[in-house]
């Protein structure tokens, strides 16, 4: 029992009762928690922006037995461009589900978290492919849930040059003669390797500081996305 203040993104809302709202918050420290905002669907409710979906703010939590509620909020970010625009909207969506089946309670999601929301602010702001963004936001995650793969050398033979394969079996580049050998590598161009790598070495706040050509983009698509569903176990379309 007790208030406490955290930082934190809405990443789901329901309607509960006649004027209240339960929320699921993802925090930096605590992980996604459970929240009620008493009142927040009433027309002058001053919880109505803080508990809108992707709301990024500061706010002021009561725990209680099973959940906490909302006492006040502070909005930070409401990704404005994001809710007028369906495509993009739709895109966030797609991330969020994602979101909310890797987090869990008491959990410290601080690098899950700055990811999602420099991705949305990418999304938000920036002109950048969305396919390419979608990829990098995928990679860049399994490396925060544990799944990096081997980008410094060929996974097999150790070699550093002539790499030309990434293997889902084997978790990572293969040089041209073991990506052979292997059925299920994935072959790819030099642009593509480059992208991978920096996507997985780059500094977090210039994650999303690089552009590859169309030819790349396709690649890490295939190969987010097979990667992706093959270490979470879950199929996303």
């Amino acid at each position: 029992m007790g208030v406490l203040k955290t930082k934190g993104i809405v990443i789901s809302e329901n309607n509960f009762g006649d004027y209240d709202k339960m929320l699921t918050i993802l925090t930096p420290g605590m992980g996604k928690i459970g929240c009620v905002a008493k009142g927040a669907r009433r027309p002058k409710s001053l919880l109505m922006a803080g508990s809108q979906f992707l709301c990024f703010g500061d706010y002021m939590l009561f725990k209680g037995n099973n959940t906490y509620t909302m006492n006040s909020c502070e909005t930070i970010e409401i990704f404005y461009n994001i809710r007028m625009d369906i495509d993009k909207l739709i895109i966030a969506s797609e991330l969020n589900k994602i979101i909310l089946d890797v987090t869990t309670e008491n959990q410290n999601t601080y690098k899950i978290l700055q990811l999602y929301l420099n991705t949305l602010y990418v999304l938000s702001e920036m002109d950048m492919d969305t396919k390419l963004l979608t990829s990098t936001f995928k990679l860049r995650l399994l490396s925060l849930l544990g799944f990096s793969p081997n980008v410094k050398e060929c996974a097999n033979c150790k070699k550093q040059d002539d790499i030309s394969y990434f293997s889902i079996r084997d978790n990572g580049f293969k040089c041209s003669s073991c990506g052979k050998s292997d059925k299920g590598a994935i072959s790819i161009l030099p642009e593509t390797r480059d992208s991978i790598k920096y996507i997985f070495m780059s500094p977090a706040k210039k994650l999303y500081s690089f552009q590859t050509s169309p030819e790349a983009v396709k690649e890490l698509e295939i190969i987010s996305k097979v990667y992706f569903n093959e270490k979470l176990e879950k199929e996303y379309k």
